[in-house]
């Protein structure tokens, strides 16, 4: 593999800055964010006042542990824009992701928070060894989902040439890549799997293409998958970590010189562990769960946001600023299938409109060639229940309102195991 690291002098001065530097910036950041919010979010304001603190009363940054967490049914209750901070129209463009109950989490981004987003996605993709000019086959989906757009307004910031082909169609990702030759590649890791298994398919040599550098995220990977795809394609793997809740792809970054970590952009965005039962902060180097709050968005401020991402804190290494271990698991029951989000609940609400089929479910996992598979394992109602047409139905339910393909099993009525106290929803043969 070849030596991707950046030079130095076309790091951004606050990436090499002193401890100092960063936590006086932070906290002038950080005063600004909380007035914002709680002047123009009447959630903010009404869960500050209940709180019984002000912005005001936040003269260091430990002080920040003191105001109300925000949470993702925080931001359904408020849907779709009560959230924002500023007038619709100063809304440039508006992001969404599906929720627990089907309501979306609607992000927005005035022109500022559009060039802090690109900002801070550039200074990712040059965290992993891209230069202005090189070419980056983005491989992250199109639309509401923040991945492919975040990384292509970083491409564009960064002076990159952007092949934007978005997801599927395999065979045609392999035939641009040996075509284009592009240097980077941004795709979820187990799609990287099934692209790898592309090539061999086609009796092309992976570690011939052009490829030197892979940006994965939008799902866990292991280090045991990174050596695998680094050998693989003769690449260098890292890892990339963003939710649209607070801003999209680009929040932290794996530099390439090192793959020790997530550089938090600690300048856009403040981290604290939490201890995910008692809410209390942790030390940095505990294990706990991850909370952000904005320190630069205008249109959608985002306060102590509790991501459910587990994970801990470390000091900075080849950037000043902490790193974020790769995150272990979720504090809650969230299912991450090729990059989307899913949660049984989400299941259950298809479940129940379609037609013929009882409310009782589980839901397996597996990953037969590379790429997870879901399977929705349910039963008939009763025996008048036609099994194909309720699955087919269920699957085309679930395909629209969550966006991801899954295959459905019916199931004479009886034969879904039943709870003895909390119910088994995920049976998991990953």
């Amino acid at each position: 593999m070849k030596d991707l690291t950046p030079d130095s002098n076309t790091l951004d001065p606050i990436e090499i800055a002193s401890r100092d530097e960063i936590v006086a910036l932070q906290l002038d950041r950080l005063k600004w964010s909380l007035n914002h919010a709680y002047a123009s979010v009447p959630h903010y304001k009404a869960a500050f006042d209940a709180t019984g603190i002000h912005p005001d009363d936040l003269t260091s940054l430990n002080d920040l542990a003191k105001f109300p967490f925000t949470t993702k049914q925080d931001l359904r209750a408020n849907y779709p824009f009560d959230m924002f901070a500023v007038p619709r129209d100063q809304v440039k463009r508006i992001h969404a992701s599906s929720g627990t109950t089907g309501q979306p989490t609607v992000v927005g981004y005035t022109e500022n928070d559009l060039a802090n987003w690109g900002q801070v996605v550039a200074r990712s993709l040059r965290a992993a060894g891209m230069q202005p000019g090189d070419l980056l086959h983005n491989a992250y989906g199109y639309g509401l989902f923040t991945g492919g757009l975040g990384i292509h307004l970083g491409a564009d910031a960064l002076g990159l040439t952007t092949i934007p082909i978005s997801g599927g169609m395999t065979p045609r990702q392999v035939r641009l890549i040996e075509d284009f030759k592009p240097k980077g590649i941004t795709v979820t890791p187990s799609y990287a799997l099934s692209v790898l298994d592309e090539f061999n398919a086609q009796g092309l040599d992976p570690r011939a293409s052009s490829l030197e550098v892979g940006i994965f995220g939008a799902e866990p990977w292991t280090n045991a998958m990174r050596t695998e795809i680094e050998q693989a394609f003769d690449m260098h793997a890292v890892d990339i970590y963003g939710l649209s809740e607070v801003i999209g792809p680009g929040v932290s970054m794996e530099c390439v010189e090192t793959k020790d970590g997530l550089h938090i952009w600690e300048d856009h965005f403040f981290p604290e562990i939490i201890n995910p039962d008692t809410g209390e902060p942790v030390a940095d180097g505990e294990m706990g769960e991850l909370v952000f709050t904005s320190l630069t968005k205008e249109a959608f401020p985002i306060i102590r946001y509790r991501t459910r991402d587990l994970t801990r804190l470390l000091p900075g290494t080849a950037r000043s600023m902490r790193r974020m271990e790769k995150v272990t698991g979720r504090s809650d029951d969230m299912i991450i299938l090729r990059g989307v989000n899913v949660f049984p609940t989400q299941i259950e609400e298809c479940l129940m409109a379609t037609p013929g089929l009882s409310p009782h479910f589980q839901i397996e996992l597996t990953k037969p060639d590379r790429m997870d598979q879901m399977r929705v394992l349910c039963e008939a109602e009763d025996t008048s229940t036609n099994h194909t047409d309720a699955g087919k139905y269920l699957a085309g339910q679930i395909k629209q309102t969550i966006g991801i393909t899954v295959a459905v099993d019916v199931a004479d009525p009886g034969q879904v195991e039943r709870s003895q106290g909390k119910a088994v929803r995920i049976v998991d043969k990953r």
